[in-house]
């Protein structure tokens, strides 16, 4: 009987040796005869535990982590294909608390499936929402994704459906060709979710695009990628030509008539292509600069065409909804956050990893039951929620729900879901200073406000944390971050105060001058 046993391919497990532990499982099993099916997987979130090997028994599967090259000979002396005890052994997958208590939705099969298989993706319930998809019209496919309360996962948090259903009425000059735009361009600190989609389940992301262009009446998708994702460009890549292979893309998808094609496209890494009308400039070839709104993009987007944009995870949302229906995935959640939200944790956290919970999880359950506290050991002091230009959030709100309008109402933002976790040691002046300076670094330059602002922010922290007239330097800074939030063209500049100003109002300790500090702690 042959053995099934299952490796991460991504770029998670690589970077800690999967491919190593892969070859040594490969020779050891030849060397005792054992005959294995080795399968190249992907993550399945415990980060921290990578690589994690799996052995299927009686239908079940069996963890370990992390497993590295030189433990595989006395995993097999253990005989861990038959799920034998070991120092390294986690107990049946499907059993360990970190998964069992998630709710996943958007990374349903991911773990489970070879990523760039399409008969392996269609046994666990690939295709299915395409399927109902291609037996609807486009005005019905709309109104499920309306009423399934998908809003935009990449931070804005805009509904998916009123995107779609512009983009289904714009009327169309030239040619009639509509577009659809994956923003994969993920770029904010701390967030992986993304890139966990494309190079673990890619066929997902194919799959909601595919819906997305039958629904907006568009025959041409793109995915904007960046280049530091060299892995999921491979993955994305090889589904695409098997997706091709198999009629899910091109003419006549399944025989309907409809028609599709998708291609990836790679960006030079640039934060502010994030940004989607500057995505937009990028894929044209172009500068990437933020576009005066409007005309938005759903009317006049790539080469001025309408155009579908969305991330990653909003369009790897749609195929569950269009499998199991809206009401399925609006049960999930609260308020007007419905669904589920892919969370990365990340920073100073002992269980870093990504976690899918359904809206109105609190941070103080992502950090304490699923992430374990600190990876220091000492109190963790703030989290970062949103990628570098979300607020810091004070352990006083850590029993927050997770709920993009509770977020709002209480001065933060839920953002791309990125949580970065920081212990009592962290300067939080620091972390203001690098926001401004991220933001200087990463402008585009065309507005003001974010281009000469955020330079100016550095020098008037600088200044008050020199002790030159604090009091008159916090006056200019907080009037200086009410202009870049007001007053910047895009998002960059204006949530720059966000991180800057929660710091200073949480954490006003952190800016006094150094003689300040001195004299305090004396």
């Amino acid at each position: 009987m042959t053995t099934t046993i299952y490796i991460p391919r991504d770029a998670a497990a690589l970077s800690v040796g999967a491919d190593d532990t892969a070859k040594a499982l490969a020779a050891e099993a030849q060397r005792l005869g054992v005959a294995a099916r080795i399968v190249r997987n992907s993550s399945r979130g415990m980060l921290w535990l990578e690589p994690v090997v799996e052995v299927e028994v009686n239908g079940k599967r069996h963890a370990y982590g992390p497993v590295q090259a030189e433990d595989v000979a006395s995993l097999f002396a253990a005989d861990f294909v038959n799920g034998g005890a070991h120092p390294l052994a986690l107990g049946p997958t499907d059993d360990i608390p970190y998964l069992k208590n998630q709710e996943r939705l958007t990374f349903a099969r991911a773990g489970l499936t070879d990523p760039v298989s399409i008969d392996d993706y269609i046994a666990h319930d690939g295709y299915k929402g395409l399927t109902n998809a291609l037996a609807m019209a486009p005005a019905a496919i709309v109104e499920a994704v309306l009423d399934s309360g998908l809003r935009g996962r990449g931070g804005a948090a805009f509904p998916a459906g009123i995107k779609w259903k512009t983009v289904l009425n714009a009327p169309v000059e030239g040619d009639g060709q509509k577009y659809v735009v994956c923003n994969a361009d993920e770029g904010d600190s701390g967030t992986f979710a993304d890139r966990m989609i494309m190079e673990g389940d890619p066929f997902v992301l194919i799959e909601g695009m595919t819906i997305a262009g039958i629904a907006g009446g568009a025959t041409r998708g793109y995915i904007y990628l960046r280049c530091e994702y060299p892995h999921a460009q491979r993955a994305l890549n090889e589904a695409i030509a098997n997706a091709y292979a198999r009629n899910y893309l091109g003419a006549n998808i399944l025989g309907s008539g409809k028609h599709f094609d998708l291609e990836v496209r790679m960006g030079a890494g640039a934060y502010i292509c994030g940004e989607e009308t500057s995505l937009l400039e990028s894929l044209e070839g172009k500068r990437g600069q933020v576009r005066f709104k409007p005309p938005v993009p759903a009317l006049k987007g790539l080469f001025g065409c309408p155009t579908i944009i969305n991330n990653v995870v909003t369009l790897a949302s749609v195929p569950v909804i269009l499998d199991k229906g809206a009401e399925h995935y609006k049960n999930f959640g609260v308020g007007r956050s419905r669904g589920t939200l892919p969370i990365q944790l990340a920073g100073n956290i002992k269980h870093g990893g990504l976690v899918e919970k359904a809206f109105g999880v609190t941070l103080r359950e992502l950090l304490y039951d699923f992430g374990g506290g600190s990876a220091s050991g000492r109190p963790i002091r703030t989290v970062q929620v949103g990628g570098p230009l979300g607020a810091y959030i004070p352990e006083s709100q850590f029993d927050l729900p997770l709920d993009y309008e509770a977020y709002a109402k209480s001065g933060n933002m839920v953002g791309h879901g990125g949580i970065v976790v920081f212990d009592d040691t962290v300067d939080m002046a620091a972390m203001a200073r690098y926001a401004m300076e991220f933001c200087a670094i990463e402008s585009c330059g065309k507005c003001t406000p974010c281009r000469i602002g955020s330079t100016r922010g550095v020098e008037v922290i600088d200044r008050m944390l020199a002790g030159d007239l604090p009091v008159k330097q916090e006056a200019l800074l907080r009037d200086l971050c009410e202009t870049m939030l007001a007053g910047s063209l895009c998002a960059l500049g204006g949530m720059v105060p966000y991180p800057v100003l929660s710091a200073l109002n949480h954490f006003p300790e952190d800016f006094q001058s150094q003689p300040q500090r001195a004299r305090a702690a004396s």
